[in-house]
C-alpha cells in the first residue's frame, strides 16, 4: 500500500496553512518574508515518522481497511498529522540553536540562515546574535502553529472523550519534551562534576523524555485517541511506543558517531563535538581505564575537536564494548516494541503498517 498519498496530503496541507500566514504576515511588513521561506523549506524534508505513525494508529482503531485514496484534506487525522510535524520542525529549530548544529537534512540549520540574512544585508550587530534571535522566534512562531493546526482538527465532530483524550496527549506531548531538553542542555553542562557511574542512567531519562515519548509514543496516542481508542488501548500502544522510541534513538545515537553525512546529512562525529551526553557515551566512560576515560570527557567537554581526536574517541567507543553494547540495547527494545505489537488491539490492517514502520526505523540510515 502506498503511504506517498497521505504523505502529500499531510504537506499540501502545511503548504497551504503556510500560504496563509504567509498572507499575514506580509500585511504586517514585508520584512517578515524570511521566516516562511525557512519555515517552508525545512518543512518539505524528513522522514515522517510522527504522521505516519499517528496516522496508522488512527486507521488501526477503525472497523474497516483505511485507504489513502479515499482520505480528503479536510480529514482530522490529516490536520493532526500536520500539528505533529510542524512541532517537530519548532523543536528541531529550538534544537539545532541549543546544541549549536550548523546543518539540518544537509542544509544550514535556522539559526545560520539568520546569520547569512545578516551578513548580507550589512546589519549593525553580530550576526550570530540575530541567528539566535531569529531562530527563538521562528521556533516559537512554529510552536503557536503547531496549537492552531491542532486545533483545527478538533473543531470536527469526534466527540467529547475523544477530544479530552487527544488534548491531553497533545500537552503532554509538549511539557515531556520540554522537559527532556532541559535535562539534555543541563548534563551536557553539569556532567563533568557527576557521577559517571550514573551517567547512563541520566542519559536513558534524557532520550526517554525528550525522543522516544514525542517522537513515537505521543503520536501513536494523539492518532488513536482522535479515533475513539480508550485507556486500555492507549496503554497498549505505549507499550509498543517506548521501546521503539528508545530504538529510534540509540539508533539516532551512533549515527551522529558513526554516520555517513552524505547520508545523514550532518557532519561526521558531531554528536561528539556537540558534547552529547548519550547512553553510547556513557556507557564509554564507565568501560574506559580512568586515564582514558578522562581525556574522553575533557574531549567531550571542550567543544572543539579535530579529526584525529574524533578518531581517537570513535576507536575508544568501539573497543570500550560500547558500541556493541548499544547495537544490543536496539536490539532488546526493538524485540520488546515487536512483541508489543503482537498483542495490541489493533486492525489487521493498523497492525500490518506498524510493522513497516518499525523495521523502518530499527533499519535506518539515517
Amino acid at each position: 500500500m502506498s503511504q506517498e498519498i497521505l504523505l502529500n496530503l499531510v504537506q499540501r496541507h502545511l503548504n497551504d496553512y503556510c500560504d496563509v500566514k504567509r498572507k499575514e504576515l506580509l500585511e504586517i511588513s514585508e520584512d517578515l518574508g524570511p521566516i516562511m521561506d525557512f519555515t517552508q523549506d525545512l518543512l518539505e524534508g524528513g522522514k515522517r515518522f510522527r504522521a505516519l505513525f499517528a496516522f496508522w494508529a488512527w486507521a488501526g482503531q477503525r472497523a474497516e481497511p483505511v485507504e489513502p485514496e479515499d482520505l480528503k484534506a479536510e480529514d482530522p487525522i490529516i490536520a493532526v498529522a500536520s500539528a505533529l510535524e510542524m512541532f517537530h520542525a519548532a523543536a528541531l529549530v529550538h534544537d539545532d540553536l541549543l546544541d549549536q548544529s550548523d546543518t539540518r537534512r544537509g542544509k544550514p540549520a535556522i539559526h545560520k540562515r539568520f546569520e547569512v540574512l545578516h551578513k548580507n544585508h550589512g546589519y549593525a550587530g553580530t550576526h550570530e546574535r540575530f541567528g539566535v534571535a531569529g531562530s527563538v522566534l521562528v521556533g516559537d512562531m512554529m510552536l503557536s502553529w503547531s496549537s492552531e493546526l491542532f486545533g483545527e482538527a478538533l473543531l470536527h465532530s469526534i466527540g467529547e472523550d475523544a477530544e479530552a483524550r487527544c488534548r491531553s496527549e497533545f500537552s503532554k506531548m509538549r511539557f515531556e519534551v520540554m522537559a527532556g531538553q532541559y535535562l539534555d542542555v543541563l548534563e551536557e553542562n553539569a556532567a563533568p562534576m557527576r557521577e559517571k557511574s550514573e551517567a547512563v542512567a541520566r542519559a536513558n531519562r534524557v532520550m526517554l523524555y525528550k525522543t522516544a515519548k514525542y517522537s513515537l509514543e505521543a503520536p501513536l496516542l494523539i492518532g488513536a485517541a482522535l479515533a475513539g481508542a480508550g485507556a486500555d488501548k492507549l496503554k497498549g500502544l505505549s507499550d509498543f511506543g517506548i521501546p521503539l522510541g528508545m530504538a529510534f534513538q540509540l539508533r539516532d545515537d551512533i549515527l551522529g558517531v558513526f554516520g555517513d553525512p552524505a547520508v545523514t546529512g550532518k557532519p561526521a562525529g558531531d554528536d561528539l563535538r556537540e558534547g552529547k551526553r548519550t547512553v553510547l557515551t556513557g556507557l564509554t566512560l564507565e568501560a574506559l581505564p580512568t586515564s582514558v576515560a578522562n581525556i574522553f570527557e575533557e574531549l567531550l567537554t571542550s567543544g572543539e575537536i579535530d579529526e584525529s581526536q574524533l578518531a581517537f574517541m570513535r576507536e575508544s567507543i568501539e573497543e570500550s564494548g560500547a558500541l556493541a553494547k548499544t547495537e544490543k540495547l536496539i536490539q532488546e527494545y526493538s524485540d520488546r516494541a515487536i512483541a508489543a505489537l503482537a498483542e495490541l488491539e489493533i486492525s489487521d490492517q493498523g497492525r500490518e503498517m506498524l510493522a513497516r514502520l518499525t523495521e523502518a526505523v530499527i533499519k535506518r540510515s539515517k
